[in-house]
C-alpha cells in the first residue's frame, strides 16, 4: 500500500502511526527512504498531534547536509514506503504506548528495538549504528560565546604619545582576545581617544580584567570605558 499524500491528514497519521514503533523508514540507520520522506513533508508535523512523526522529523533535519550521501535509491518515491496493508493504525490516538522519551532512552530508540527475537547479524547492525550515532553526538563541540567589544581608552592630555599608547595596547595578549581596528576620536581641547574594536571569547576574557591591563599603561591612559558591546 505504502504511504498515502503526506499533505493530509490521513497521510500524516499514517506517518505517526508508522513512526510509533521505529525509529527511521526503512531499516535501523537514516537512508534514502527517510529523504524523499522528510522532503514530501510541507513542514514539521504538530507535535502535539503527531509526536513521534515530529521526533523523526527534528531528528533528520540534523541529517539535512548529509542527504545526498545517506544509502539508498533516491528516485524511488516516499509513497513506496511504509505499511504494506491498508488496515494499519490510522489515528495516532489507537497507536501503542510509546516508551518513555528521555534522552538516553532516545539514542538506544535509535536504531530499533533490542527484541530477543531480532537475529544476531541485525543485532549486531543497531548497536555498530548506534555506537557511530553515539561518536558522531559527542563529537559536536559547541562554539564558544563571543563578544564584539568597543572600547574608548582616554590619554592625560593632548601631548600624550597616541601611537606609543596603542603599541602598548596591542601588546597584550590573552587566549580568547582578537584586536581588531582602531582610530582616533576627537574629545575637546585638542584632546583624543583611542577607539579600538576588539573580540573576547566570554569564558575566557574578563573585559574588567582587560581595562585593568590597559590601565597599568599609567604613563599614557588616563581611562578606559565600554562604549559598546554586542553578542556574537
Amino acid at each position: 500500500m505504502g504511504f498515502a499524500d503526506f499533505l493530509t491528514d490521513a497521510g500524516v497519521s499514517m506517518l505517526e502511526s508508522w513512526l510509533t514503533t521505529r525509529s527511521y523508514i526503512a531499516g535501523y540507520g537514516p537512508s534514502q527512504a527517510d529523504v524523499t520522506s522528510f522532503k514530501a513533508l510541507p513542514g514539521p508535523p504538530k507535535v502535539e498531534k503527531y509526536p513521534h512523526a515530529w521526533r523523526w522529523y527534528k531528528h533528520m533535519s540534523s541529517y539535512q547536509s548529509e542527504f545526498s550521501s545517506l544509502p539508498g535509491d533516491p528516485s524511488k518515491a516516499y509513497t513506496t514506503y511504509g505499511p504494506e496493508k491498508s488496515e494499519v493504525t490510522m489515528n495516532p490516538k489507537d497507536a501503542p504506548k510509546a516508551a518513555a522519551d528521555e534522552d538516553e532512552e532516545e539514542d538506544d530508540d535509535l536504531f530499533g528495538s533490542d527484541d530477543e527475537s531480532e537475529d544476531e547479524e541485525a543485532k549486531k547492525k543497531r548497536e555498530e549504528n548506534l555506537a557511530a550515532y553515539k561518536k558522531k553526538k559527542e563529537g559536536k563541540v559547541k562554539p564558544a560565546a563571543k563578544s564584539l567589544v568597543t572600547m574608548d581608552v582616554k590619554p592625560w592630555d593632548d601631548e600624550t604619545d597616541m601611537k606609543q599608547l596603542e603599541e602598548n595596547l596591542r601588546i597584550i595578549e590573552i587566549d580568547g582576545l582578537t584586536w581588531g581596528a582602531s582610530k582616533l576620536v576627537p574629545l575637546a581641547f585638542g584632546i583624543k581617544k583611542l577607539q579600538v574594536n576588539l573580540v573576547v571569547e566570554d569564558e575566557k576574557v574578563s573585559i574588567d580584567d582587560l581595562q585593568q591591563q590597559i590601565e597599568s599603561d599609567e604613563d599614557h591612559v588616563q581611562s578606559t570605558d565600554v562604549a559598546a558591546m554586542q553578542k556574537l
